[in-house]
């Protein structure tokens, strides 16, 4: 024991003289990963179990490396044979097909020239270059992430082609950017993962086991209750955040591991701790591809193959120690005391930049493989189908999908597709949403405050509204803007939804979930803070304005301010798939939500929108709520909005005295042999709801006189109405009252059509009695354009 504890002090006195600048926390990991040896296998996360034991074990008695014979075959072999794959080269200009006289070739750009190598269990393979060399194009033609149209060469896994949907299954991808909730902490993202990636049958206790074996795996048990964090957010280091990524993304112990550059960003240390991680990974029996831009010297020495890609062509591929024989047998051999990579990426740059550029490589590195044997494990060909590999990985702990073994011949459909069924995965991302949203309440606080001062202004400017004519028309205004902000405040959202659409297409990439179970999901948690936000809006709008309805009126109103923002959620959510940009996004929300007011039936009502724009109006978001509270405002039949003298008011005659306005009603009455007095109903809310095409304007609403109020039974004077009168109460007098704007004029033309026409508007019988004055009680169902464009009866 003393020379063991001797030897850790050693190497800990060595490592903090090698690196001084590094703090306590770092200088720990660093011994962590520097005790295991590298020509050892490490156990899989279903052996780690029966080491690590109950979820509640502590940290330091945990053994997570034990030495293991090395295997004598490799049970997975991942081979690539000429991969070519190009897209399209992108003109200046393009000629416009009708101007060409021939056809001329598409230029195509070639990303991937004949590109071949093989990977193996228990190994790292790396792929450097340089920028544009192919790097990450060649990891996603391996990982899937190509269309197989386009992509030209076999992918096959111990000799049997990889599909599609084996391909999701059995493999993970780690992106190059770190896309993390922030204000989860490194064990619950890493425990929500396990619960999109492991099986239901799996119980609560063991999902957490396995959290725990792989934080210790990953060296992240110092920072597993620490928040991710961002910007705003102070969280784990840049390389503790890159190992939470790879964490996420293996999980259930995948048989292959893609990576695109993941030391790019981090400095030497964390990028070393990174590669140590993927080379447990991989030891643990798994196959490790990583693209790499330029490794230092201790990460090359974690690294098992290589592969060196210029401008699509490989220009080496073989194993680290083999480098300095390469390029002594081309003629430039490697310093003694320089980076073998580094030398080799800046030779390979020289040669891109000379005229002959990498031809002579690699027609070189072609003829040194066949000479000096690169495939020396012709011996260690896999002794087992990919079938039976399966199975095996799946016996030591590999989780593949919950699939507890691989029976059928085809592996495509013997393999599920999810891990859990569509309920499982809608719980666990309403609880994840609702876990991010209790720890940025500033985020529901800017939606919160922005809706109180929108209702406060709306609420100011259109206080204690009357029925008037003037009064109508501001409560008309009032709706439209109200429904429309209830969008435009939904917009503040664009941010968190952009972000989480990143990690939605990265989870759902391997089938994490299903893309449903988030839409259904999210549809459901957004329901709270909808509900507070609309009761909000509702207590401060309503009653100021002096809406109609009572409560019940309000309980409609409230749940049409519901149906607003639930469709603006939405709507931004929508949006949020389709745009890349925060700006672009703010940009297109409220260019459509301009249209979306500009076509719903406020400012012009359907039957005059052109017919090729009429499409948008029933796409219209805001034309639904609007004109809901439309209909709950005005479809009581007994209320009255516009009564003998006020006809006149928002038009010229508006400001003539009452006596003047009197006798203009008593010249109409004669004129139309009706008597039309100051206490006469014009306007009724059914009549304001044609004018706004919320009805089928085609339809003759009939009010029945005995739903009227009771002083509309009533004539002038103040005696009942005749017989004539009571035989006579069919239909009412409507008028339509047209936008404040429009003049008040009277078609003189109409009283002459009249006159010239009596039969075509027969007069009323003559009354029973000649001591009562018939009241209008009777108008006929033909059109009388008497008043335009303020008014016309029916």
């Amino acid at each position: 024991m003393s020379h063991v504890g001797a030897a850790d002090t050693m190497s800990s006195s060595s490592i903090s003289s090698d690196t001084p600048f590094l703090g306590a926390r770092q200088i720990m990991e660093l011994q962590e990963f520097t005790r295991k040896p590298k020509h050892t296998v490490s156990h899989t996360l279903g052996e780690l179990l029966q080491l690590v034991g109950d979820a509640h074990t502590s940290p330091d008695h945990r053994v997570l490396v034990m030495p293991l014979p090395e295997p004598a075959s490799f049970p997975f072999i991942l081979s690539f044979n000429n991969l070519t794959y190009s897209v399209n080269a992108s003109r200046k200009m393009t000629i416009p097909a009708c101007f060409r006289t021939s056809d001329l070739p598409e230029e195509r750009k070639i990303l991937l020239n004949d590109i071949s190598g093989e990977a193996r269990e228990g190994e790292i393979m790396a792929v450097l270059g340089a920028s544009g060399s192919g790097k990450s194009t060649l990891i996603d033609a391996l990982a899937d992430r190509i269309s197989k149209e386009s992509l030209k060469g076999t992918v096959t896994l111990n000799g049997e082609v990889l599909e599609s949907k084996l391909s999701k299954v059995i493999s993970a991808y780690v992106m190059q950017d770190d896309l993390l909730f922030p204000m989860l902490t490194v064990e619950e993202t890493l425990m929500f993962s396990a619960e999109f990636r492991l099986p239901r049958t799996l119980s609560p206790s063991k999902k957490k086991a396995r959290v725990e074996a792989l934080i210790d795996q990953l060296g992240l048990r110092n920072a597993a209750k620490t928040v991710i964090g961002d910007e705003g957010h102070r969280g784990v280091s840049g390389g503790e955040r890159r190992r939470v990524s790879i964490g996420t993304d293996i999980i259930h112990d995948p048989i292959v591991l893609f990576l695109d550059e993941p030391t790019s960003g981090l400095d030497s240390t964390s990028a070393f701790m990174v590669v140590k991680v993927l080379q447990r990974i991989a030891q643990s029996g798994s196959i490790v591809i990583l693209s790499i831009h330029q490794p230092s010297y201790r990460i090359l020495n974690l690294l098992d193959s290589l592969i060196f890609l210029s401008r699509g062509q490989t220009v080496f591929s073989g194993s680290p120690t083999s480098l300095p024989a390469f390029f002594s047998e081309f003629g430039h051999p490697i310093p003694e005391n320089e980076n073998r990579s580094e030398f080799a990426l800046d030779f390979i740059r020289e040669l891109e930049e000379s005229p002959t550029g990498t031809k002579n490589l690699v027609d070189f590195n072609k003829s040194w493989r066949i000479k000096n044997s690169l495939c020396s494990y012709t011996n260690n060909r896999p002794t087992q189908s990919l079938k039976d590999a399966i199975n095996a990985s799946i016996s030591k702990g590999k989780l593949v999908s919950g699939s507890t073994s691989v029976n059928s011949s085809d592996l495509t459909t013997s393999v599920q597709k999810f891990a859990n069924p569509f309920w499982i995965e809608s719980i666990v991302i309403a609880r994840r949403s609702i876990t991010n949203s209790r720890r940025m309440p500033e985020l529901f606080g800017i939606r919160l405050g922005a809706v109180i001062v929108t209702g406060v202004i709306l609420a100011t400017m259109f206080w204690k509204l009357d029925n008037s004519p003037k009064g109508v028309q501001e409560r008309i205004g009032f709706f439209a803007f109200a429904m429309s902000t209830t969008f435009y405040t939904c917009a503040e959202a664009i941010p968190v939804f952009l972000m989480e659409r990143y990690i939605f297409m990265r989870e759902t990439a391997y089938n994490a979930y299903r893309r449903s179970s988030y839409v259904f999901s999210h549809a459901i948690t957004t329901i709270p803070s909808i509900f507070f936000l609309s009761l909000a809006f509702s207590l401060i709008t309503f009653f100021a304005v002096g809406l109609a309805g009572g409560l019940p009126g309000f309980a409609m109103f409230f749940l049409f301010v519901i149906a607003a923002f639930w469709a603006g959620s939405s709507f931004v959510t929508f949006l949020s798939g389709v745009v890349s940009h925060v700006m672009l996004g703010y940009t297109v929300v409220v260019a459509i939500l301009a249209y979306f007011l500009l076509f719903s039936g406020f400012f012009i009502t359907p039957d005059r929108i052109p017919k090729y724009w009429l499409w948008f109006h029933y796409m219209s978001l805001t034309k639904y709520p609007y004109e809901g509270v439309l209909q709950n405002e005005f479809s009581d039949p007994n209320k009255c909005f516009v009564r003998g003298v006020q006809i006149f008011d928002n038009s010229p005659l508006g400001t003539v005295p009452g006596a003047l306005k009197l006798e203009l009603l008593k010249t109409m009455s004669k004129t139309l042999g009706m008597n039309i007095t100051s206490s006469t109903c014009l306007t009724t809310g059914s009549d304001i709801l044609r004018t706004q095409a919320v009805t089928d304007i085609t339809r003759e609403t009939l009010l029945p006189m005995s739903s009227l109020p009771s002083h509309m039974h009533t004539s002038t004077a103040g005696n009942p109405l005749s017989p004539f009168e009571s035989h006579h109460r069919k239909p009412f007098l409507s008028v339509r009252i047209a936008p404040p704007e429009a003049l008040f004029s009277v078609r003189f033309a109409s009283l002459m059509r009249y006159h010239r026409h009596p039969l075509a508007f027969p007069p009323p019988p003559p009354p029973a009695s000649v001591d009562s004055t018939p009241q209008l009680s009777l108008f006929n169902p033909t059109k009388i354009s008497l008043i335009s464009p303020s008014i016309c009866f029916r």
